[in-house]
């Protein structure tokens, strides 16, 4: 079972703040657009979402589909198939994603602690 590319998203109370902190860590605005109050961040292999007003916990962010500098792969597990053996080991899926769909999709499961994990498919399967 292949997750896609792991990232952790942190809710921030001032995103240039926290911009200016990580970069003194060594980490490098990859994407994002600080106007819209969201930037991904990178160090190594390392990648760090800060996000501004848009949720409420920190997440565990999986990208099914892509590498860690978000270029697709050939070859990966489709969210609905993840979404399925989940099911299949008794994991509680919070949001569902369509498993009557094909393409990017979403599912969240909460560990646990609280901490919500977000499965979140940009590419097409």
């Amino acid at each position: 079972m292949e997750l896609g590319a792991f990232s952790v998203s942190l809710n921030v109370k001032d995103i240039e703040a926290s911009r200016s902190f990580y970069e003194k860590l060594g980490f490098m605005v990859f994407q994002g657009d600080i106007s819209q109050n969201w930037l991904i961040m990178k160090n190594g292999n390392c990648v760090l979402g800060l996000f501004q007003g848009m949720f409420e916990k920190n997440i565990l962010t999986f990208n099914p589909g892509w590498d860690q500098n978000a270029n697709e792969l050939n070859s990966f597990t489709d969210i609905r198939e993840l979404q399925k053996q989940f099911k299949a080991k008794g994991v509680e899926i919070q949001d569902e994603a369509d498993e009557n769909s094909s393409g990017p999709a979403s599912l969240i499961v909460i560990d646990p602690d609280g901490n919500p994990i977000l499965f979140d498919q940009h590419v097409d399967s």
